[in-house]
């Protein structure tokens, strides 16, 4: 009986085509929701055929009993694929990386002088900067870390290529604290901050869809989600220091 039911199993498994033909809207998806956060630069093209290799890697390495659907596994290693292909690209000006840490810095000082969560607005006034020219500031910083919260573990890539560049038992300990260290800062965000990250991270909402569930403009969403990223930037300021030291 064990033989006839093994047999049914294998048949129920879809074929190497017939997965990768049925998640091409995946990778697509995949793709436009990185492209809302990245430079004009970058074309989408570039991201669809790496998300593509990503696919077939998938599809090659999956197995059914792994306790995660095709979809989710899939997911990680599209969405690995293009990260790896930016990194490749080094598509964020150092001018970009040197403004990110001077926020990060800023709304480092302003939190430890006033034990409070810093505003927008008590952080631009620390920058001596317009508070719209914070914003744009801000959206242009939040780009270069380029976060992916979505459990693969993709953060700032200079601090993940640091850890990953020492091949040592610490590798995988260095992983694990920032993991861990990461969930604490996206824990302990403002309400509405962390509310932003978790749809469009975790759901996957692009900007215009996360602000008609907020009830703000798409506008006000990306000055949200900036911030977000600046504050967890500045409270894993330990791990940043380690990257730029390497």
């Amino acid at each position: 009986m064990s033989a006839v039911v093994e047999a049914y199993r294998a048949q129920q498994v879809p074929s190497l085509h017939e997965l990768i033909a049925a998640h091409q809207s995946l990778v697509r998806r995949i793709a436009y929701h990185l492209l809302a956060r990245l430079p004009s630069s970058v074309e989408v093209d570039d991201l669809l055929q790496a998300g593509q290799l990503g696919l077939i890697e998938a599809a090659q390495h999956f197995r059914t009993d792994a306790g995660a659907s095709f979809s989710t596994f899939a997911g990680i290693r599209i969405r690995g694929a293009m990260l790896d292909e930016l990194r490749k690209g080094d598509w964020v000006p150092r001018s970009v990386h040197r403004r990110a840490r001077e926020l990060a810095d800023a709304m480092r000082r302003v939190e430890a002088r006033t034990g409070h969560e810093a505003a927008d607005a008590e952080v631009a006034q620390e920058l001596g900067i317009s508070l719209s020219e914070y914003h744009q500031h801000a959206e242009d910083a939040a780009r270069a870390p380029l976060m992916s919260l979505d459990g693969a573990a993709e953060s700032d890539p200079s601090i993940l290529d640091h850890i990953a560049s020492h091949d040592s038992p610490e590798r995988e300990v260095l992983r694990d604290d920032f993991k861990r260290a990461l969930a604490r800062g996206i824990d302990q965000l403002p309400e509405r901050e962390k509310l932003v990250m978790s749809l469009y991270y975790q759901d996957e909402l692009n900007l215009k869809e996360v602000g008609a569930v907020l009830g703000v403009s798409e506008s006000r969403v990306c000055q949200l989600h900036a911030q977000a990223l600046l504050r967890l930037r500045a409270r894993l300021s330990e791990w940043t220091q380690m990257s730029e030291a390497a």
